[in-house]
């Protein structure tokens, strides 16, 4: 098979389309994918540059943590897929290959209504904002959320999801434009990030001088204070991730007063169990949203897989506005 395989750690000129080993035969639960699209993440740009190594088990030079493909066999073990049947997941690395050996419990049926390169574009954004705003965030339809970096994959997804339940929504972006895009996605108020603004008080003016219930933080540090001073009493802080930085000092007046909860997570090294839980409530929950028509996948450009160093620096240009996907 041929995989999107790093040469050398380090910038997008090192990777390379090539000839690799094919996984071996499916056995007991596991399933052999042919991937069809596979999306890229901020994670296959770390891991890239040799900053962000694949956990135990999964290859270090070939990327890719989300894909969308058909069934090309089965374990002896596997009894809810069969050969021919479109599915989409997630995984820990290795997704950006024609082949991809999975575990069955990691996929999900493709709604017939989502071709490949849309389906591409949703399990590990839907999955992750699922699992932080509802699982782990515990938002209710009569609280408000914040999300920060509304106009990217993950927030896009929750913004997405949050609303088919109701929830009011404000957002963050360092972009207007991003912003405006977001609204579209039903984005209730939109503030404009950075600079030498008053990140706090601008999200309480949003929202008729109140604070939010649930903040999902994916940028950092840079707006730890202000998360802390914007929520509620009983507020809920979910922590995704750190483009904006990874460390912060903490008050811990507010959060004791407050009685707030702070949640770091994260997707990727989870056991597969831990995975397979959050990818079964994305089946039960999500899933028929996006047969429905309610939610909708976002996506920005289609590189050819011979193309993913192309992908790669337009993704990290941040001009993108959704997912990036790679077609096979």
């Amino acid at each position: 098979m041929k995989a999107v395989y790093v040469n050398e750690f380090g910038g997008p000129e090192n990777l390379e389309f090539r000839a690799v080993d094919d996984p071996p035969r499916p056995a007991g639960t596991e399933v052999l994918v042919r991937v069809k699209a596979a999306a890229l993440n901020r994670a296959d740009l770390l891991q890239r540059r040799g900053l962000y190594p694949a956990p135990p088990g999964y290859p270090e030079r070939i990327l890719g943590l989300e894909f969308a493909g058909e069934v090309a066999a089965v374990g002896d073990e596997v009894e809810d897929f069969k050969t021919g049947d479109r599915v989409f997941g997630i995984t820990a690395g290795g997704a950006q290959a024609e082949l991809l050996l999975t575990d069955a419990s990691l996929l999900a049926r493709i709604p017939e209504n989502l071709d490949f390169i849309e389906a591409a574009a949703i399990p590990e954004a839907f999955i992750t904002a699922h699992d932080a705003i509802f699982t782990l965030g515990r938002l209710a339809a009569t609280e408000t959320l914040l999300i920060h970096a509304a106009g990217s994959g993950v927030g896009l997804a929750a913004l997405q999801l949050a609303k088919a339940r109701g929830v009011r929504v404000l957002g963050t972006s360092r972009t207007a434009d991003k912003l405006a895009e977001a609204a579209k996605f039903g984005l209730d108020a939109g503030i404009l990030a950075g600079g030498d603004a008053n990140l706090a008080a601008a999200i309480k003016e949003k929202n008729d001088g109140r604070g939010v219930d649930v903040i999902l933080d994916l940028v950092g540090a840079a707006n730890f204070p202000a998360n802390i001073e914007s929520l509620n009493v009983k507020g809920r802080l979910i922590l995704v991730g750190t483009p904006g930085g990874a460390k912060a000092e903490l008050n811990f007046g507010p959060v004791m007063a407050k009685r707030l909860t702070i949640v770091g997570t994260v997707l990727r090294s989870r056991p597969t169990p831990e995975k397979a839980a959050a990818t079964r409530k994305f089946a039960e929950e999500v899933v028929p949203l996006l047969a429905a028509g309610r939610l909708k996948p976002n996506v920005d450009r289609v590189f050819k897989a011979a193309d993913a160093h192309k992908a790669h620096e337009y993704l990290e240009s941040n001009a993108s506005f959704g997912k990036v996907i790679l077609e096979f």
